[in-house]
């Protein structure tokens, strides 16, 4: 990366965002609930999201000169990106199935 201003406030948000997708996911691993899971794991998708989209950003500003590589990392964030979409979703359905299945049997 250039060594200006805007390379280094992009490098930081990075790092920040990534970072924050890599604890928030350690705190969903130790969820106390299903809801508290989903809300984890939904930040951990935010986070996620927001790394992506600043790796397009510098691709497309052209501020990294290692293409290949920064071609990788906008793969792999995309395909994590995926892996959580889908993680909440699920999460949801199966959590919106408990609820259906308990009132089903209250009835």
């Amino acid at each position: 990366m250039h060594n200006d201003f805007i390379s280094q406030h992009m490098a930081n948000q990075i790092m920040r965002s990534s970072s924050s997708a890599a604890l928030n996911y350690g705190e969903a691993q130790g969820a106390e609930s299903k809801n508290d899971f989903i809300h984890k794991t939904s930040i951990v998708l935010k986070e996620l999201r927001e790394t992506h989209v600043n790796l397009i950003i510098i691709s497309k500003s052209e501020l990294f000169r290692e293409r290949v590589l920064l071609d990788k990392l906008i793969d792999e964030s995309n395909q994590l990106v995926a892996i959580f979409h889908k993680t909440v979703i699920t999460a949801k359905a199966n959590r919106k199935s408990n609820i259906e299945n308990r009132q089903s049997s209250n009835l």
